[in-house]
């Protein structure tokens, strides 16, 4: 995980600073030493902090990193997350990356613990869960991020279980044919999802044995029909539209999982700042 974490972190720079930080280099000598604190300008669960130490490290090694928290804390407006200290050009050159990293995964994060916190208060012990609805190339930091708010990863690609979904079906020529034919091709392990709709095909999902029964874009009144229909027989999740503030219409009773593509592609970036001090 690492090379590819230093690959994205290389290739962000590259774009910011790949020639230098001519403001900086203009006014500062090389040997000029500054201290800098990372402010948190919002309540929020803090998410990215190893990811800003390392930005600071491939800018320049002799940069001095402390971390006043750790990620999946939550911390409150003002409070500092991270000290360095080193040249001057170094910090200001390292900022934005640094700082960008921090605000995408913090912001994620602190979604993530909200609608975590919002199915915990259902009492029902649904999971909420994130989707492939995540920046390309980001995606393995951004699920990282939907752990730390309290939340859990879905697949975090296409060849960790079969999921069927309406194309796969229309392809196919029936839901039933398409389950057949994974069972057929998948590992022995493998789970086997599909997408349903309505309740006709929830009993065809049933009879043709599928481990996951997806709840698509129904309304709870219908999820409650279903789950009495699946009655245990395959795990469920819902999908489909779910906001913060309906997340308790849909943690009913046998429902046990929901997922939620909001958690990485609406996500608001938390807001932080650098500040240098002397002291």
């Amino acid at each position: 995980m690492q090379p590819r974490i230093d690959s994205l972190i290389d290739l962000a720079l590259d774009e910011d600073v790949a020639f230098g930080d001519v403001t900086s280099q203009s006014i500062f000598a090389v040997d000029h030493i500054s201290k800098a604190r990372v402010v948190a300008r919002e309540d929020m669960v803090v998410c990215g902090l190893e990811i800003a130490r390392r930005v600071f490290s491939r800018v320049d090694p002799a940069l001095q990193i402390d971390l006043k928290t750790i990620d999946g804390e939550r911390v409150s407006e003002g409070s500092p997350v991270l000290l360095a200290e080193g040249p001057t050009i170094s910090l200001l050159t390292a900022e934005r990356t640094a700082l960008n990293f921090l605000q995408r995964l913090s912001g994620i994060a602190t979604l993530s613990r909200r609608f975590a916190d919002a199915a915990e208060l259902a009492g029902t012990g649904v999971r909420i869960v994130d989707t492939r609805k995540t920046t390309p190339g980001w995606r393995a930091l951004e699920k990282y991020a939907v752990r730390c708010g309290g939340c859990f990863n879905h697949r975090a690609s296409l060849s960790e279980h079969v999921l069927i979904k309406e194309n796969h079906i229309t392809a196919a020529g029936s839901l039933a044919k398409a389950v057949k034919m994974a069972r057929d091709f998948a590992p022995h392990c493998a789970k086997i999802e599909v997408e349903t709709e309505n309740l006709d095909d929830v009993t065809e999902a049933l009879q043709a044995k599928a481990d996951v029964i997806m709840l698509d874009n129904m309304t709870p009144a219908e999820i409650e029909q279903a789950v009495a229909l699946i009655n245990k027989a395959a795990l469920i999740e819902i999908s489909g539209g779910v906001r913060l503030s309906t997340v308790a219409d849909y943690a009913l009773p046998g429902v046990d999982v929901i997922s939620v593509g909001a958690l990485t592609h609406s996500a608001t970036a938390a807001d932080f700042s650098m500040i240098l001090f002397n002291e």
